[in-house]
């Protein structure tokens, strides 16, 4: 399992025995490998997503699971216009419990 610096977990990674991304050509890969330029963050009208660029670019981890912050303003701020607010905060207490259990 892939885990992105936000805590979304990336199934489609051939090379971890997984299927091949169905959206592989539009997705152009996982966070590291785009460089937190994952093809959807242009539609926040934006170039780079901020969680990455906080957690990777700035604090130099590769997840925010050390980030004593977590989950920061950022994640509250970085909603999916189409995802109501509960689900919102849902997947926010999702991926914090992720990140939480990756740190061993």
């Amino acid at each position: 399992m892939y885990l992105a610096p936000c805590g979304i977990s990336c199934e489609c990674i051939p090379e971890l025995g997984n299927k091949p991304c169905p959206l592989k050509e539009q997705c152009g890969g996982n966070c590291h490998e785009v460089q937190g330029k994952p093809f959807y963050v242009k539609d926040f009208g934006v170039e780079l997503c901020p969680i990455y660029d906080c957690a990777v670019n700035k604090k130099g981890f590769d997840t925010c699971a050390p980030c004593e912050d977590l989950p920061c303003q950022i994640y509250i701020d970085w909603k999916d216009p189409e995802m109501s607010e509960d689900d919102h905060l849902k997947s926010i207490s999702e991926r914090t419990k992720v990140l939480k259990a990756s740190v061993v």
